[in-house]
Order: C-alpha cells, then structure tokens, then sequence
C-alpha cells in the first residue's frame, strides 16, 4: 500500500515556475493536493490502491495532453494514463508523479452513413453504446459497460459481439496519438502503419490515443441474450456441455460461462450468451442452452442490446478491493472443469467468481501476426475475479485466486489476455504479447524509447 502522505512537486524535484506554466497552458484543469477535485480524481475503480500523485492534468483535449507528455519527459516524471480508470493492476494512478486524466474527454461522433463512430480516450462503453444505438449500430466493447474504451481497445476487446464482429481492436479503423516526444500522429492501415499495428493489442505502450475511430456493424436495437443459470452442483455437467455447445455455435452467437453469486444466493454456474442475429434464430440455436438441465432461472429472452451491455454493471462497483488472474485455453478438458468446480465451491467472498470469455467465430480467423494481439489459436479465456470489501480480508481472497490459477496452468496455453492481467503479472506480460513480442519491442524503442508510458503490461525497448 502507498504512504498515506500527499506526495508533492518539490517531493518531486519540480520547479513551482513549471508546475504553473503547464497550469497556465491548459484548457482543462492541474489538480494538486490539497485541492477539492483532486481527492475524487485520484480514487480508482479497484480500491486496492491508494495513490497519491503529485499533479493530475484532466485533459480538455489533444492540445492538453501534448503539454501533459512534454512537461512529463522534461521533468522525468513517473506517468500514468487515466482513460476509464477500471486497470486491474490499477495503472492508471501512480504515486508522486502526473496522471494524464483523459475523463473530460468524451466526444463522439457517429457517422451513421459510412457505419462508422470517432470517439474520444474519456468515453465509457455505456456512453459509446448509447450514441451508436440511436442509429441501430455498435461495435464490440467488452462485457462490462462502465469500463473505457481506450483501455479495453488497446489490450484487445472481447466482447459479446465477438463471435460476429471479432474484437474491439479489429474494428478499430484509426486512432490519433501523442507519442513521448510530444508529436500527435494518425495512426491508420495507410498511414504509421507500424504504430497501427502496436496499437491494436499493445495496450498504452506506445502513447496517449485522443481520438479512436471505430467501424461500426448493424445490431439490435433488440438481441435475443440473457442467461441460463444453473446449481452449482451441475457444473461439470453444464461447463463439459458448454466446452460441446460452443465449438459448434454459429458466429452470430457468442457465449461464455460464468461462476458467481446473483445476489442473496449461492454459488452458481451460468451460460451466457449474445446472438445478433434474427431473433427467431436465436431463440432456435440457444434452445439447448435451456433444456441441457432443470436451471435455477432462465434468463434468456428478447432483450435490449443495451441492457445486455449492461447486465454484469452492478456486480463490479467501484470501491470493492479486485484481484485476477488470467489465461488461454485450447479446450476446456475435463481436468480444467475438475479444477473449476472445486475453486467455484471453495471461494472465500461471495462476491469474487469467474468468467470464461471467447475468442471464436470471425474472431478466431484473424492472422496472430495480423496486428499486436496475438491470441486466435485459443478459443476460451477465463478470467479470475477475486472481489472483497473489507481490506482485512485481502489475503485470504487473494490466495485462492493464486491457488486457483495455479491449478488451472498444467491446461493452459503460456498466454493470457492482457487485459486480464492482475498486479503481480508482470512475469507474464511476454507470455501475454505472444510471439508478437520481439517486433512489439522494436516499436517501443522507436516510439517510447526512454519507456516514459511504462504504467502498463510493459513492454521493454528492444536492445
């Protein structure tokens, strides 16, 4: 845990001259100790942490952010990057140094002629769905709707259209970005093709994006998706026939298995899904989903893709104390389900649980080598939420989540989505990255060669 004492910029060794200088060139605001915003603006989503940094730039604009990068490369300061705020590893915060805060920054365009949406670094996917929904549109993004695009976009995006529409980071058509020396380049398929690829899966390594634009495909504005939900003494029985049920579902559906606590109950095991197709059509592909056993709930149904977006929203709240593991796996073999079952009857806070996410359909397809995310060879990956409320219980929640992700690794591949990555994962970034790795640092020594956006699943410069 951090020192509870407000670290400041002579704390920092930087001149007072420059701190109003930089205060004086923004738009937007420079938050200090002391002052009343900067409690609030501090405070992250995963409140395992408590940092105290010594200056937040709440960013107006591209302009803000290429006066926040260069006061950050001239006084050597530890920087972090603040889109949503919902980092695992809470990134997004740092102790002593300048948080660049983009949450001012949430304007969004939507082009519903050319099917396509510009949206900017503060903008959460409840805010992105909202706008592209008013045109019968999204993208995919992610499986919780407070969450911010950029981060999400960066590490990669699954998501509940991904089945369909592959991931966030394939449908991202260009990104505006401040590099580590200041300059705002666009990155596209015809321009910066390079900085292109290490941003679609190279999470904010290689700078700060202001300005993401999004290919955009025709959903909803009802889906037929919901959950099945059934006793946790089913599980084997319910994950053995979801590891059948999803090799063979048509792209339109994507499904995932979760393992959680729906509230004032007990532990549970649930097949979720999303299918953008014709309604009548779901309701015929997911009809197993309902008549496999006799569930707890049926939850499955014509619903508002927006509503679905927001389904899982009020089990993460902000506040509660987060730690994950993560990773891929080829099949959800037997032994793998033997493993879930135990640590799903076993977990010590009724509000931890775990999601088994896919990477299927279109989103299988992509070359590895196509662009920064590497993972398409592995259909499943499970993510490990260990949630608690009270800091005294921190130990015993973190510990089965390490012993469960022990556990899980004689059957998983040596990836993990990046995403995912917890706060003691940094042995496992390379792993993360793939066999992308060796080019993605070749990028960071030409882009961020002295690593000044190093608050990420870092990558080193290479030589």
């Amino acid at each position: 845990m951090a020192d509870h004492r407000a670290l400041t910029v002579s704390d920092a060794n930087i001149e007072e001259a420059a701190v109003e200088e930089l205060k004086a060139g923004l738009l937007g605001h420079l938050l200090r100790p002391g002052d009343d915003a900067y409690e609030s603006a501090r405070r992250l989503w995963n409140g395992m942490f408590d940092r105290r940094p010594a200056l937040i730039a709440r960013c107006a604009g591209a302009a803000d952010v290429i006066r926040a990068v260069t006061f950050a490369r001239n006084n050597d300061l530890r920087t972090a990057v603040r889109g949503g705020g919902h980092s695992y590893p809470g990134h997004s915060v740092c102790d002593g140094g300048l948080v660049i805060d983009l949450s001012d920054m949430k304007g969004i365009r939507v082009d519903p002629a050319a099917g396509t949406a510009r949206a900017q670094p503060g903008v959460k996917w409840i805010e992105f769905d909202h706008e592209t929904q008013a045109f019968g549109l999204a993208t995919t993004g992610g499986t919780v709707s407070d969450t911010g695009i950029g981060g999400l976009t960066l590490g990669g995006g699954l998501g509940w259209l991904s089945g369909k529409h592959r991931l966030t980071v394939d449908n991202l058509i260009s990104a505006d970005v401040v590099l580590a020396d200041g300059r705002l380049l666009t990155a596209s398929a015809s321009q910066n093709q390079d900085l292109f690829w290490s941003l679609r899966g190279g999470s904010g390594n290689y700078g700060v994006v202001t300005s993401f634009e999004y290919q955009l495909h025709a959903v909803g504005p009802t889906v037929w998706g919901g959950m099945v939900i059934y006793p946790l003494a089913k599980i084997k029985e319910v994950l053995r026939f979801y590891r059948d049920f999803s090799k063979e579902a048509p792209d339109e559906l994507t499904t995932y298995a979760g393992i959680f606590n729906p509230p004032e109950s007990e532990t549970v095991v649930a097949l979720i899904c999303c299918y953008c197709g014709p309604l009548e059509k779901g309701a015929e592909v997911t009809r197993p989903l309902r008549t496999l056993l006799s569930p707890v709930q049926d939850m499955l149904g014509p619903t508002t893709y927006l509503a679905h977006q927001r389904m899982f929203d009020p089990a993460f709240p902000s506040g509660s104390y987060y730690y994950t593991k993560a990773a891929f796996l080829a099949d959800v073999v037997d032994g793998a389900i033997e493993v879930f079952a135990e640590y799903a009857a076993t977990k010590p806070s009724s509000l931890s649980g775990v999601l088994i996410q896919t990477v299927c359909g279109a989103a299988s397809r992509v070359a590895p080598d196509a662009m920064a995310f590497p993972h398409r060879a592995f259909p499943y990956a499970p993510v490990i939420v260990s949630q608690w409320t009270n800091p005294a219980q921190a130990e015993g929640n973190i510990a089965w989540a390490r012993s469960f992700s022990k556990a899980l690794q004689p059957f998983a591949s040596e990836g993990a989505y990046v995403n995912d990555l917890g706060r003691d994962d940094e042995d496992r970034v390379r792993a993360a990255y793939g066999a992308n790795y060796e080019r993605l640092a070749v990028l960071k020594k030409m882009y961020d060669p002295a690593n000044l956006f190093r608050l990420n699943p870092n990558i080193k410069s290479a030589g």
